[in-house]
């Protein structure tokens, strides 16, 4: 399946509940018998987190009923334990005319052990089979540990998120690997209105599509996001940087839905 050229590059266009008790999330394991410290999800992240994102492309004849039946299942998933955060909701934006994904889940863990364990949850497993694959025509899935998060582990709803998904060109090693990490990483410095930044090697090639790369930038709203299309220089020397490295790249905009909701 062909991806978007390098034209589109990293932040393209710029880098081509009803219960009133709230639920605390766990997210630090702490001793050897695996007791979790449940949190307030306004608290810091941990130094270190998972991130799983899936995009689904439903099928055009689909009827809103249910999708919203997919998206009520998806999001109903922030109840299970291993989950530090789930949200599920329509793509905003889709700037990879190659792709036709239509929605996304983003989704955070405190080890690969907690993403495991939720893949192979009965609950999981019941809505995917149920509600996702029979409406559901293309799925492309990435995960990667990300080291350098900072901030409450649980964007806040509202908030809007560029994902950035990177295909090498084939035959690069490790070193080339690296230097498009790297320029990743130095795009934070240049974005003022940034809320957070993650990034790293998809270890979940599976359901990848190739895409080796991942990146996730959050703003405090779609005025900050949408304010990066005015200022397409600022990044411009990270992009020629990696430019001849990359072969496709995937770039996606997403508004973090209500808690246990998504409007469709």
């Amino acid at each position: 399946m062909l991806g978007l050229k390098v034209r589109t590059l990293f932040f393209s266009p710029l880098f081509s509940s009803s219960s009133p008790r709230t639920r605390l999330k766990p997210y630090l394991t702490s001793s050897p018998s695996n007791l979790r410290i449940r949190m307030s999800s306004s608290s810091s992240a941990p130094s270190q987190i998972i991130e799983h994102v899936v995009l689904f492309k439903v099928k055009d004849e689909t009827g809103p009923e249910k999708v919203a039946g997919m998206m009520s299942g998806l999001n109903g998933l922030t109840s299970l334990d291993q989950v530090l955060h789930l949200s599920a909701g329509p793509i905003h934006r889709n700037r990879s005319s190659a792709f036709k994904f239509t929605h996304m889940l983003h989704s955070r863990y405190s080890s690969k052990e907690d993403l495991s364990a939720y893949s192979g949850h009965p609950s999981h497993v019941s809505v995917v089979k149920e509600s996702v694959l029979p409406i559901c025509e293309d799925l492309l899935a990435v995960d990667w540990v990300a080291g350098n998060l900072s901030g409450p582990v649980e964007p806040r709803p509202g908030s809007a998120m560029r994902l950035t998904f990177m295909r090498l060109n084939e035959g690069l090693g490790d070193e080339e690997k690296e230097k498009v990490l790297g320029a990743v990483g130095e795009i934070k410095d240049c974005l003022g209105s940034l809320d957070q930044i993650t990034y790293g090697e998809n270890f979940s090639p599976a359901r990848a599509k190739g895409f080796s790369i991942a990146s996730i930038a959050i703003f405090p709203g779609l005025n900050e996001l949408e304010a990066l299309d005015s200022i397409p220089e600022v990044v411009q020397l990270q992009k020629d940087k990696v430019r001849d490295l990359l072969d496709h790249v995937i770039v996606i905009d997403y508004v973090v839905p209500p808690s246990q909701s998504a409007s469709l």
